[in-house]
């Protein structure tokens, strides 16, 4: 406990999914294509991201503090990602999908969540343009930071898909300084 406790605490340093880089037009923007991988992952609904980052968030943790078949503990990773699929409207709720990375000496065979609402999610290969950002995230911040990278890739005449994107968060809420947050849009 006090291992994954001090993991959350200080993210720098924890396992993480490979990608290799690789050129992008813009100097205000990434383009990263990621392995396939295994991730934890559950999936909410709702009108407001921010509430629901903490409840997925927290469905997760306990998965790797051991709510899963073997009871096994696994190893805290970074980042925290959230899959945004926005409703049809204004006023339709939107499927947030929260995910821990798999850490490698689990992603053979992860343990399997006792939770009905946690599950093992295998992500192919996929390539992520990132636009990474400090400071403390909100709803607005991610979209304001979405809206700019969708823009800087518009002006590059780079094709990518504007929804589902993903709201990305390295650093727990209480780390004051050098924080790292990205938004995501996939090719």
């Amino acid at each position: 406990m006090l291992k994954a406790l001090g993991q959350v605490l200080f993210s720098s340093g924890l396992p993480s999914p490979k990608y290799t880089p690789t050129e992008s037009k813009g100097k205000d923007y990434e383009i990263r294509i990621y392995e396939t991988a295994n991730w934890v992952s559950t999936s909410l609904k709702g009108m407001q991201g921010d509430p629901i980052m903490k409840e997925g968030f927290s469905r997760l943790f306990k998965y790797i503090q051991g709510e899963n078949e073997t009871k096994e503990k696994v190893e805290m990773t970074a980042p925290v990602t959230c899959r945004v699929e926005p409703g049809a409207g204004p006023a339709c709720e939107t499927t947030f999908t929260v995910s821990f990375f798999i850490p490698e000496q689990n992603q053979a065979d992860p343990p399997k969540p006792t939770s009905p609402e946690v599950f093992i999610e295998n992500r192919p290969e996929f390539t992520a343009f990132v636009r990474t950002y400090g400071g403390f995230t909100n709803e607005q911040t991610v979209r304001e930071e979405y809206l700019k990278l969708a823009e800087s890739l518009r002006r590059d005449g780079v094709q990518f898909r504007e929804e589902p994107y993903y709201r990305v968060g390295y650093d727990p809420p209480f780390k004051l300084t050098n924080r790292r947050n990205e938004v995501w849009l996939l090719q």
